[in-house]
């Protein structure tokens, strides 16, 4: 099998599997890509993943994009892009079709209630994994410390990081404690300005294939944080300035992109059916997901030079450790709403020792966990 052809299928296969979100995402990178096939080293997937989060786009399809990049060049960065987003994409296209034509979403509730905890467990066992190759000293506990603390408080993600990273690294190559108590004041930035950055749409009027690629390449070009951003950004631009979504629209897109697997972004995908069809969906996808493919495009290459200066890798050292912390409070959002039962809690369990213990695979624990919802819950 050739280097393309062996991405194409790998990353096709996790696009169908990969429930649960961007932590869950690179939980299941890090088990196929590094432990199981060792494409490239532990510590050069924590560096893409810190530098990753600095630039805007969904940050699990960007992971595909270097892994791509990594295993097969600039061909493959755009095959395992592509083929990540394509199976996600389809699938929200076939509830948005649905939706059309019935007015309501499939019922899959009792799938996706047993998928929850075994992505938990899959996300629990890879910050395990990271963390102890992130946190290389203690004198990175602080900087994770203020990090995790800050986005508990609700700072926003990636002034998180950045501030981490920056006060970090002077931590690390030139104050002291100073910095890391700094770290909790500056970070204090609400999610919401975010956000409020990203309204700058004007006037209503009818929908059109242009303003709403437009939109969405828009979006997608500056788009920081998680899911819950998207959502803040389509409910100021299509329900607030433009008018073409109600909120009910809005929360049954939202609840499609959470449906499917792949990247919750895919709930462009959605809205762009809802409102123009076949080529109002196409356009919306693509115009949301452009952005990262230059970006990764651009960025890939200079991360390893990052490593070899001192500051840089300080620097780099220091988002790393934010990032885990970062993965950490998702981590806890997501085990206070999902382990609401004892049932939710023994999948959880299941699951943990599957993969601790058997080696499952990802693949694996997301449909065991699926068949177990289906029977327990």
């Amino acid at each position: 099998m050739t280097n393309l052809a062996e991405i194409a299928w790998l990353f096709f296969r996790l696009g169908l599997t990969a429930f649960g979100g961007p932590a869950a995402h690179i939980a299941m990178m890090e088990d196929e890509f590094i432990t199981r096939r060792q494409w490239i080293s532990r510590q050069h997937f924590l560096d893409l993943i810190g530098a990753t989060n600095l630039i805007p786009g969904p940050n699990s399809t960007e992971m595909t994009m270097h892994l791509g990049y990594e295993r097969g060049g600039f061909a493959g960065l755009l095959v395992a892009g592509a083929c990540f987003i394509v199976p996600a994409a389809g699938l929200t296209g076939l509830l948005a079709w649905a939706y059309v034509e019935y007015g309501a979403l499939p019922e899959v509730e009792p799938w996706l209630a047993g998928i929850k905890p075994a992505v938990l467990a899959i996300i629990a066992g890879a910050l395990w994994k990271l963390g102890k190759k992130a946190m290389k000293g203690w004198r990175l506990a602080p900087v994770a410390a203020g990090v995790f603390a800050a986005v508990a408080a609700g700072a926003g993600e990636i002034v998180a990081l950045l501030t981490g990273g920056v006060l970090g690294m002077l931590w690390l190559r030139v104050t002291g404690p100073a910095a890391g108590t700094a770290a909790l004041a500056l970070l204090a930035w609400p999610r919401e300005a975010w956000a409020a950055a990203a309204n700058a749409a004007s006037g209503a009027a009818p929908v059109s294939l242009v303003k709403l690629g437009l939109f969405f390449l828009k979006v997608g070009a500056i788009l920081y944080g998680s899911g819950y951003v998207l959502i803040a950004f389509l409910e100021g631009g299509l329900v607030g300035d433009y008018g073409w979504l109600t909120q009910q629209q809005l929360l049954d897109a939202v609840a499609a992109g959470q449906f499917t697997p792949g990247p919750v972004l895919t709930t462009a995908t959605f809205v762009g059916f809802v409102l123009g069809g076949v080529k109002g969906a196409t356009v919306a996808t693509l115009g949301i997901f452009l952005p990262s493919f230059a970006f990764v495009a651009i960025l890939n290459p200079v991360v390893p030079k990052l490593r070899k200066s001192q500051w840089s890798a300080a620097f780099l050292d220091a988002v790393n450790a934010s990032a885990v912390a970062l993965m950490a409070a998702v981590t806890v959002e997501l085990a206070r709403t999902t382990l609401t039962s004892w049932q939710a809690a023994l999948i959880v369990l299941a699951a943990g020792i599957a993969s601790m213990r058997f080696g499952a695979s990802a693949v694996w624990l997301v449909l065991g966990g699926a068949a177990a919802g289906r029977l327990l819950l």
